[in-house]
C-alpha cells in the first residue's frame, strides 16, 4: 500500500512540476499585437527591437526587453518622417500603406543606428543616437529608396547595404551615411528565391545580415505560389559571395527576421506571422547550430511554448490606459499613442482642461480617412476592449467625434452634431463604403463609448456600445467583419478622433482611455 501511495505522490509531483513549469513559460505568439518587421540586438544583457508603423506619427518605435517576452516602447527614432502633403493628410492625399516600412536596428563602436526606406518620399534614412533610451536620434537621409534593406557594419570598418526583391544586391556605404558609394553597387544573389522552388509569388525580400563565426547569414522571405511565408537563408565566408543558401523554416506562414542570441548562449530567431484583422504578430523560435547552419524550430515546426520567463502581459509596456492626467515633467502623451499620419499640434492638448485630452476641429473634412489628429493605440489579440468617456458640450454644427476601429473597413461609434441636434451613432465601412447603421438621440453632455474586438481563432468581428450612465452598456449598429486590407497594411488600432464637416472651432473633451487584456491565452493555429 505505501509503495503504490508513494508512486501516486511521486506522479502527482510530476505532474505539478509540468503544469507549473509550462504555466511559467512563455509562449507564441510573444506579442499577440501588429508589431511587424522586428529588427533586434542585444546589447549586453538588454534587447532592443525596432518595428514598423509605417503613416504613424511618431515613428519608427523603439522597444526594450531584459527576457525577449517582456516588452515596452522606450522611444521612437522620429517626430515626424517628412512634411509632405501625403503624410500631413492634406489636399486630399495620404500615405496609407506607405510611410517608413521595415528598419534594421544595429549597434557600432557604442552608438545606435536604425535605418528604414519610404516609398513616400522615395528616400533612405539613418538614425543615430548614443543613448537609445533617452537620447534623440540625428537623421540623415539619401535617394533612392533601397527596399527592405539590411544595414551592415562589419569588422573591417567598412558600412553595407544589401536590398532588393528576389533579386538582391549590395553596395558599400559612405562613412559619414550619406549614400551608396559610387562604383561599389553590384548583384549579390541573382535569385535569393530559388530555395523555395521556381514558382515563387513574392521574391525574396526582408534581408538581414549576421556574422556569427565568421560567416555571413542573410535571412529572407519568400513565398512560394500555393505554399506559404517561409525563410530562407543564404550564407558565404565572404559578405560579397558566394552564398549557398536553403530553406530555413516552412510553418504556419511564420517568416521575416533574423537571429538573436541569449547571455547564456541559446539562439533565437524572431520572425512574424499574419495573423488577419489584430495584424503581423511577433513569434520567436529556438535555433540550434549544425554543421555551421542555423536550424529553426522543433523538428521544423515553431513551438506553442518557449523555454523563456511567461508574459506580463501587453499592458503597459506597448498598450496602456491613459486618464490624461498629466504630472509636470510628464511627457504630453506616453509612448503607446501614435497620431494617423502626421498631426496638427495646434489641435490638440493635455493642458486645456486638466485631466482630460481636447481635440479641436481646425478645417473641413468630410471623410474619416482624411481626417487630422486621430490618435491610435494598437489592438490585440485574442480580444479586446477600450473604452472612453467623451464631453460633447461643445461641439459644432457638422462635426462627428468618438471611438474607432481603425482600418480602410473602419467602424466607428460616436456623437454627430446634425441640424442643431447630436445623435450617438455607429458607422460601418465594411462594404468598402461607410455607412450609417444606427442613431440615437443624445440629450445629455456626457456619453461613454465602447468597441470590443475579438481576434480568437481568427474570428475579427468587433462589437461597438455606448452608455450614458458608464454602467449599463447598449449596443449600437451591427457587428464589424474586420479585415487585414493591403492599402493600409496594418492591423486594427483604436482611435479617438473629433473632425468638422462644416464648421471649425469645435471641441470634445475625452476624459479616459481605457483598454482590457483578458487573461486566457489562445495560441493561433
Amino acid at each position: 500500500m505505501k509503495k503504490y501511495l508513494l508512486l501516486f505522490l511521486i506522479t502527482c509531483n510530476l505532474l505539478f512540476v509540468t503544469v507549473f513549469t509550462h504555466a511559467q513559460s512563455a509562449r507564441n505568439p510573444v506579442i499577440f499585437a501588429d508589431v511587424p518587421d522586428m529588427s533586434m540586438i542585444r546589447v549586453g544583457d538588454v534587447y532592443y527591437m525596432s518595428s514598423t508603423t509605417m503613416h504613424m506619427s511618431p515613428g519608427l518605435p523603439i522597444m526594450k526587453s531584459e527576457d525577449l517576452v517582456n516588452w515596452e516602447i522606450i522611444n521612437y527614432a522620429y517626430n515626424t518622417l517628412d512634411n509632405v502633403d501625403a503624410l500631413n493628410l492634406e489636399n486630399g492625399k495620404n500615405a496609407y500603406g506607405m510611410g517608413s516600412w521595415a528598419s534594421c536596428l544595429r549597434y557600432h563602436n557604442g552608438m545606435y543606428y536604425v535605418s528604414t526606406f519610404s516609398g513616400t518620399t522615395n528616400k533612405t534614412y539613418i538614425y543615430t543616437t548614443n543613448d537609445i533610451e533617452k537620447g534623440l536620434w540625428k537623421a540623415t537621409s539619401f535617394t533612392p529608396a533601397y527596399h527592405d534593406h539590411t544595414l551592415f557594419f562589419d569588422d573591417d570598418g567598412k558600412i553595407y547595404l544589401i536590398w532588393g526583391n528576389g533579386k538582391l544586391r549590395i553596395a558599400e556605404l559612405r562613412e559619414d551615411l550619406s549614400g551608396v558609394k559610387e562604383g561599389t553597387e553590384k548583384v549579390l544573389i541573382e535569385n535569393a528565391s530559388a530555395p523555395a522552388g521556381s514558382d515563387i509569388g513574392l521574391g525574396a525580400e526582408g534581408s538581414q545580415l549576421f556574422k556569427v563565426n565568421g560567416k555571413y547569414y542573410l535571412f529572407n522571405i519568400t513565398w512560394p505560389r500555393g505554399g506559404m511565408r517561409t525563410v530562407v537563408i543564404h550564407r558565404a565566408d565572404n559578405i560579397g559571395g558566394p552564398y549557398e543558401g536553403r530553406i530555413g523554416l516552412q510553418d504556419k506562414g511564420v517568416a521575416q527576421g533574423g537571429l538573436i542570441d541569449t547571455p547564456d548562449g541559446r539562439w533565437f530567431s524572431y520572425l512574424f506571422r499574419d495573423y488577419g484583422a489584430v495584424g503581423r504578430i511577433p513569434y520567436l523560435v529556438p535555433v540550434k547550430w549544425e554543421y555551421d547552419w542555423p536550424v529553426l524550430g522543433i523538428d521544423g515546426k515553431v513551438p506553442d511554448m518557449l523555454d523563456l520567463p511567461e508574459s506580463k502581459g501587453l499592458i503597459p509596456g506597448i498598450i496602456a490606459p491613459d486618464e490624461f492626467s498629466r504630472q509636470k515633467g510628464d511627457p504630453a502623451l506616453p509612448l503607446v499613442w501614435q497620431w494617423n499620419h502626421n498631426p496638427d499640434n495646434t489641435l490638440w492638448s493635455v493642458h486645456e482642461r486638466k485631466g482630460y485630452l481636447r481635440l479641436r476641429t481646425g478645417r473641413i473634412d468630410n471623410d474619416f480617412l482624411q481626417a487630422r489628429n486621430t490618435l491610435t493605440q494598437r489592438t490585440f489579440g485574442p480580444a479586446c476592449s477600450g473604452i472612453t468617456s467623451m464631453d460633447v458640450s461643445n461641439m459644432k454644427e457638422g462635426d462627428f467625434a468618438g471611438l474607432a476601429l481603425l482600418q480602410q473597413k473602419y467602424g466607428l461609434v460616436g456623437v454627430k452634431y446634425e441640424n442643431g441636434s447630436k445623435f450617438i451613432v455607429m458607422v460601418s465601412a465594411e462594404s468598402g463604403v461607410p455607412a450609417e447603421m444606427e442613431r440615437i438621440p443624445l440629450i445629455r453632455k456626457t456619453v461613454y463609448l465602447k468597441a470590443e474586438c475579438n481576434f480568437k481563432d481568427r474570428a475579427d468581428i468587433a462589437k461597438f456600445y455606448y452608455s450614458l450612465d458608464e454602467k449599463s452598456w447598449k449596443p449600437i449598429g451591427s457587428p464589424l467583419k474586420m479585415a487585414y486590407t493591403i492599402p493600409h497594411f496594418m492591423g486594427y488600432r483604436f482611435g479617438l478622433f473629433n473632425y468638422a464637416t462644416q464648421n471649425t472651432g469645435g471641441y470634445v473633451d475625452f476624459d479616459y482611455f481605457r483598454i482590457s487584456e483578458r487573461t486566457e491565452r489562445n495560441n493561433p493555429e
